[in-house]
Parts: structure tokens; C-alpha cells; sequence
């Protein structure tokens, strides 16, 4: 081969190196730049989430004198048990504005343990404070906000940890409509839906109407088929369990759908979408730490807890020995010894030998 064909062929060889060098520089650099940018959003989001308006004094205090510093890694406080309550309020269109608890969980998480429990509160579970009249479980937190909103995380707590002895450390906000336009910012979901599901409610706006099958679901609909509860006529009735069971099932292909290639894309409006609808008394710094150290936080397994429920119009009341159980399980994530305290006290319980 010639000096000149051997000069040009490398000249060839080099060129598509330095091509692809230049491609794979832009494609990191790409990548980097968006790194960066789901990073920006997603402190904006954390922004958003901890809402200092619903800090009590003693968390703005605490919030305001911790050290920048400690921001990127978690502390010895961030790895102790702690109790969150996690609750859905509904204001979709046709709701009125409602700030009703539609959904209520207790969740315990011991990060040193990797160990979660999750407790659902039926939104109609019978409870009658201290002196006052008996209301629904959803009827606490939208009093205290109509109040002072400023108090309404702080005061639901106490009162939800003093009904339950148990200490409740943060409480978590998530509008349903937030979920709604989540499903819909991954294109969907696939789900089986297991039953006949057809519930109208014009007072609510709610419109249910899904057939028995494997289907595509839109936001909107699979917020319809993680919240059926039973059929105008009381037919066709859905248990928590089969609820717990649906709500794990979307939330797991979600999770999939974000995680593969095709989800990355949408994590920008993910973030958007969760700092939209996600509010907490979770101080910043402190929610900033969770999210950079998330494989630490992070839980192995979640027990989901189910308690049997009796319906009494207008309320529901729990099965006690069931209770007792589950408070154990909540009990053990958070390393205390059991409590025995009679619940049946405030809240609206039943025996298997005799109603209350």
C-alpha cells in the first residue's frame, strides 16, 4: 500500500474516531446538562413539598438553625424510626374544593432496619373525641384547616398520636389530581381490573365505570380503579385488601415505567407534578437528605396492614382484636414494646362476641 493511500486511510480512521470521541463527549455532556437539570428540578420540587407554611415554631426554629452543610448526607436523627401520616385530599374538579381526607395511612419506617409498615384509616372509621361528637376519620384535618391552616398538619397529628398512642413525626398531603396527572405523565397503566366497577356520586363528581378485564387505563381511570369501594345498590363491595392490592399493583408499574428508558424522559414532569401536589411539614434540608441518600432510606419490604371493617351507616367501625394486631406490627417498626391501651375509647370498635 502507498505512503498516500496508507496517509489517507488513517486519515479516514482518525476521523471517525475523532466523530465518535465528539458524539460520545455530546451525549455525556447531554446527559450531564440533564443530570443536572432533573437535579435543579427536583430541588425545586423538594421545595415546593416542604411547605414552611405548615411548619409548627418549634420546626421553623429547628429548620432555620441547621447548618447547610449537613445537607448532603444523613444524620443520625434521619436514620431513627419515625411515624408518618400520610393522607389524600380530594380536590378535583367537581369535588368543591373539599380538603376531607379521602385517604388516611400510618406509616412507620425504620431506615436502619430497611423495615416499613403501612396502616390504612378508613375515611368513615367512627371516632369521637374527648368530649365533642363522633365524626369520620376524614373529618379531623379539614376542620383544623379551616381553623388556621398554618396548625392543621400540627394539630392533626396530636391528635391522631393521642388517639392512637402512637408518635407521629411528619404528615404528608397528596392531592388526588397529583396522582391523576402522574399516571398520565408515563403514558398509563395495564392492570387487571378485577371486578365490575360502576359508582356514581354527583355530589363529588365521582363517575366510576369500569368493566371487568385486562384494559389500558388513564389517569383518571386508574384513580377510579384504586378507589372503588362498592356499587350505588351496595353491590359488588371492594375490601381494603383488595384495594391495598391495586393501589401496590399501579404503584409497582409505575415505579417500572419511571425506571426504564423510555421513563427517564418524563422524570422532568414528574417532578413538576409532585411538587404541585405534595405537601409536608418535612423541614427541607431534611427532605433534601432523604432524596440524595434514597438507597439508605429506603425500605426493603412494606407490611401492609389491613384491619377488618363493619359498615354501620353512617360509619365504620373496626375489628379490635385486628387492631390490636396491627398496632403491635406498627409497634416493632418503630423498636417500642407494645402498648396496652383500650383504643375502643375514642374510636368506633367491634368484637367478634359483640358490636359496639
Amino acid at each position: 500500500m502507498s505512503r498516500s493511500k496508507k496517509k489517507k486511510k488513517w486519515s479516514i480512521y482518525r476521523k471517525i474516531t475523532v466523530s465518535l470521541a465528539s458524539i460520545l463527549g455530546l451525549f455525556i455532556l447531554i446527559a450531564g446538562s440533564y443530570a443536572g437539570f432533573l437535579h435543579h428540578k427536583a430541588m425545586s420540587a423538594v421545595h415546593k413539598i416542604a411547605a414552611s407554611e405548615y411548619y409548627s415554631p418549634q420546626q421553623r426554629e429547628a429548620a432555620e438553625t441547621v447548618p447547610e452543610a449537613e445537607s448532603e448526607d444523613v444524620t443520625e436523627d434521619d436514620m431513627k424510626p419515625m411515624t408518618i401520616l400520610l393522607a389524600g385530599t380530594d380536590n378535583r374538579d367537581g369535588s368543591g374544593g373539599t380538603m376531607n381526607t379521602d385517604v388516611m395511612m400510618l406509616v412507620t419506617l425504620n431506615p436502619a432496619t430497611k423495615s416499613a409498615s403501612l396502616l390504612s384509616i378508613p375515611r368513615d372509621l367512627k371516632i369521637t373525641p374527648p368530649g365533642g361528637s363522633s365524626h369520620k376519620a376524614n373529618y379531623f384535618y379539614a376542620h383544623n384547616y379551616i381553623q388556621d391552616r398554618a396548625t392543621a398538619m400540627t394539630e392533626t397529628k396530636k391528635f391522631f398520636s393521642d388517639l392512637f398512642h402512637i408518635p407521629i413525626d411528619y404528615m404528608v398531603l397528596i392531592n388526588f389530581d397529583g396522582f391523576r396527572q402522574a399516571i398520565d405523565a408515563v403514558g398509563g397503566v395495564d392492570v387487571n381490573v378485577d371486578m365490575e366497577m360502576h359508582y356514581i356520586d354527583t355530589a363529588d363528581g365521582t363517575h366510576i365505570d369500569l368493566n371487568k378485564g385486562f384494559q389500558h387505563l388513564d389517569g383518571q381511570k386508574t384513580l377510579d380503579f384504586v378507589r372503588y369501594r362498592k356499587s350505588n345498590d351496595g353491590s359488588s363491595p371492594s375490601s381494603d385488601f383488595d384495594r391495598n392490592k391495586r393501589q401496590q399493583e399501579v404503584l409497582n408499574q409505575m415505579l417500572d415505567k419511571l425506571t426504564s428508558l423510555n421513563g427517564i424522559g418524563q422524570w422532568g414532569n414528574i417532578l413538576d407534578i409532585v411538587g404541585d401536589n405534595v405537601k409536608t411539614d418535612i423541614p427541607e434540608k431534611r427532605l433534601k437528605r432523604w432524596l440524595l441518600n434514597f438507597n439508605k432510606m429506603k425500605p426493603d419490604a412494606t407490611n401492609l396492614l389491613t384491619v377488618e371493617g363493619d359498615w354501620k351507616s353512617p360509619f365504620v367501625y373496626w375489628n379490635k382484636e385486628e387492631l390490636d394486631q396491627a398496632m403491635e406490627k406498627l409497634y416493632a417498626t418503630l423498636d417500642m414494646k407494645p402498648k396496652k391501651y383500650n383504643l375502643g375509647r375514642y374510636m368506633g370498635l367491634y368484637t367478634k362476641s359483640k358490636q359496639k
